[in-house]
């Protein structure tokens, strides 16, 4: 039973020591983002691989167990890329990148970070997706992610983050419809569709219910208002067989009337909000 005794002392060293072993870890992670990065103005000159733990470094904020909960980079002229070992800052909660030229893809493995409350990442040169396992993020409230050059649709994963406040993705190449549940059913309705928009939707809904004739008028309005001359091309209206579909829609489209958040979605190819029934959610992609 001797050779108990000195176990007993490492397992109590390692007990010790397990904060320094995870905020380097975290260490570990923030040094490989540097390695990506390119800095020419040395705004990260102050991380030190060498030291137990990052949270002397400029520009990171630890807590009172010297774990990594915010990283404070935005604006700083820095470019390069994002790799996976970003999502090891597990106790992170602020991610500040906006305003600098990084690009590539955004990694999924950001969906780890499942203490975030915040991600600014916005005025870079992000592309592809924007990665399904954001919807791991449920404390998210704030995600910034316009000004970049995302592509595809919008995804449906998102609606699951019921404490998401602020949703900007304008600027992008976004495509297809724009969801209606969850948080989204409280965006404000002029986020959503332009007067273009609302005018070939509400001509859309009369030819749906068997009004073509009054769709004349409706366009003449939008005419007056934007300029714009329409066709039954503007029209964005697909029907699936569901009789109730019409109705259906109409009232999708009727529940943003409550501005409880903010949402930005202009300057995509985005269709305008779906229209469950009517318009599939990738609609245009």
């Amino acid at each position: 039973m001797a050779y108990l005794y000195p176990l007993s002392i490492v397992l109590s060293f390692l007990l010790t020591i397990s904060p320094s072993l995870s905020t380097n870890s975290e260490g570990n992670a923030l040094h490989a983002l540097r390695s990506r990065l390119s800095d020419p103005t040395n705004v990260l000159q102050s991380w030190d691989p060498t030291l137990v733990n990052p949270c002397t470094w400029f520009h990171v904020t630890c807590d009172s167990s010297n774990h990594v909960t915010r990283l404070d980079l935005g604006n700083s002229n820095i470019s390069g890329t994002l790799g996976p070992e970003l999502g090891e800052l597990r106790h992170l909660k602020y991610l500040e990148l906006y305003r600098n030229d990084i690009g590539g893809k955004i990694p999924k493995e950001l969906g780890n970070m499942k203490n975030l409350v915040s991600m600014d990442i916005y005025g870079n040169r992000f592309e592809g997706e924007i990665p399904k396992s954001f919807a791991k993020l449920k404390s998210l409230r704030f995600l910034r992610l316009n000004n970049n050059k995302l592509s595809g649709s919008i995804p449906r994963e998102l609606t699951t983050l019921k404490d998401l406040k602020v949703f900007d993705v304008s600027n992008n190449d976004l495509c297809g419809t724009i969801p209606v549940d969850g948080p989204f059913t409280s965006f404000p309705m002029e986020r959503y569709l332009d007067p273009v928009n609302l005018t070939c939707l509400a001509c859309s809904f009369l030819e749906l219910l068997g009004h073509g004739s009054y769709c004349f008028f409706v366009k003449m309005l939008g005419f007056f208002r934007t300029g714009v001359h329409f066709s039954c091309q503007h029209c964005l209206h697909q029907s699936h067989g569901d009789a109730s579909a019409p109705a259906n829609g109409l009232v999708q489209v009727m529940s943003y009337a409550n501005t409880l958040l903010h949402a930005s979605f202009e300057n995509n190819k985005l269709n305008g909000p779906e229209l469950k029934g009517l318009v599939p959610y990738d609609f245009g992609c």
